[in-house]
């Protein structure tokens, strides 16, 4: 939903500040960068993320639809994985799940690569990181940039200091991955709520109205202003479901349950849309031929601009 985006990259995307700027977007993080519903009406390029990862859904979108296909086929010989010729609700929940924990674990390995470059060290320190993410920026710099840069250092620090289970002022590689994927870490969490409080609560006041749920989205047509139909629904999704007790406003706890919600299974729900969504004999699984037919929606395709031929992996 537009209301929730929130991935606003400020610097480099090595920065835990610019991981999770607004970080309402947590609940759909990490099966795809994308916003799953773009208002009201449903995000294919979600699902794509969701089922290739991140990385192979750009070079899906690059290939002619009937490499896409053939590729296709490939995967789903992958997730049925007793071979009975149909991908049931549990493989397929399965194989995203899969996805999710390979994308994570190559970020992962990405940031503490280039973190760690050059040095045999097993633990990184915060000086360090903020040396390789920051340079030599100075915190006493009263700019329009140097505030910027003192808050996103204030907000580091503290997600810094959440991940240092041990309190020894370094990092191990786990501890890093609680620090760029506090999402993954229930310890994590209350940061999160508190990133999202900083972004979101603009009036500082410690809670979150209905005009700072919103944000700004009006529009505007020639007969003067026209809100989107679907703000009026997430309007009143705020005081039905986000004001729990109905005070209007959401508290920290309020702010937890939205962004973080107990329970919500981000791979299983996924699962069920796909297959409800290509399921043409209503069996409740899908074989090769209706995945194959729905291509579309499970890697998508560009119609031109496909630029150059890339490099097939292995198994293709």
């Amino acid at each position: 939903m537009k209301i929730t985006s929130g991935v606003l990259l400020l610097v480099a995307v090595t920065c835990a500040s610019c991981e999770i700027q607004n970080s309402a977007h947590v609940k759909d993080k990490p099966l795809s960068s994308e916003e799953h519903f773009d208002g009201v009406e449903h995000n294919a390029q979600y699902d794509h993320e969701a089922f290739l990862g991140q990385n192979e859904a750009g070079q899906f979108d690059q290939l002619p639809p009937d490499e896409s296909r053939r590729r296709l086929g490939i995967i789903v010989d992958k997730i049925d994985t007793d071979g009975d010729g149909f991908v049931s609700e549990p493989e397929l929940t399965s194989w995203i799940t899969s996805i999710q924990k390979q994308y994570i674990d190559e970020d992962v390995d990405r940031q503490w690569t280039h973190y760690q470059h050059g040095s045999d060290s097993d633990a990184m320190t915060f000086e360090h990181y903020k040396k390789v993410t920051f340079g030599d920026r100075q915190e006493d710099d009263d700019s329009e940039h140097g505030k910027m840069y003192a808050n996103m250092l204030k907000r580091d620090k503290r997600r810094w200091e959440g991940a240092d289970e041990n309190g020894d002022g370094k990092l191990t590689l786990k501890e890093f991955i609680s620090f760029v994927h506090p999402e993954e870490s229930e310890h994590m969490h209350d940061i999160i709520v508190q990133e999202t409080m900083d972004d979101v609560d603009k009036d500082q006041d410690g809670f979150i109205s209905v005009g700072e749920y919103l944000g700004d989205f009006s529009q505007k047509d020639e007969n003067g202003d026209v809100e989107p139909e679907w703000l009026e629904t997430e309007r009143q999704h705020f005081y039905s479901f986000r004001d729990k007790n109905q005070n209007g406003k959401m508290d920290p706890d309020e702010v937890k349950d939205w962004i973080l919600p107990t329970g919500y299974d981000h791979a299983g729900m996924e699962s069920r849309h796909l297959i409800h969504s290509a399921d043409t004999d209503n069996d409740e699984k899908l074989t090769k031929e209706e995945i194959l037919l729905k291509w579309e929606l499970f890697v998508g395709s560009q119609a031109t601009g496909w630029g150059e031929a890339l490099q097939r992996h292995d198994e293709f």
